[in-house]
């Protein structure tokens, strides 16, 4: 079963930003700098979370995963916005 995870980083060195950027678009759909919106199961989690922890630096960069719940209670309301409007791209990552 699919859950749903906001995922966002704050990596302190410009060239593994762009690494896990690339990581990053593998598994979900970008919706704000440093901010990806993921449907994983768990094993894509698992992979998902190893790719991350070889790519960044413990003691200086921070990945969050934030669980939204599962993937099929997709609600209009699970994301709000403030400002310009959040329109999901309706895509499908499979990795």
């Amino acid at each position: 079963m699919r859950s749903t995870y906001l995922v966002t980083y704050d990596i302190s060195s410009p060239r593994r930003l762009q690494k896990v950027y690339k990581c990053m678009c593998g598994f979900g759909s970008h919706i704000q700098f440093s901010v990806f919106l993921c449907d994983l199961t768990p094993k894509d989690k698992i992979r998902m979370v190893k790719q991350l922890a070889d790519l960044i630096e413990k003691k200086q960069d921070q990945v969050l995963l934030i669980h939204l719940g599962p993937a099929n209670e997709k609600t209009p309301n699970r994301i709000d916005s403030i400002g310009r409007p959040y329109i999901p791209t309706g895509s499908t990552y499979v990795v």
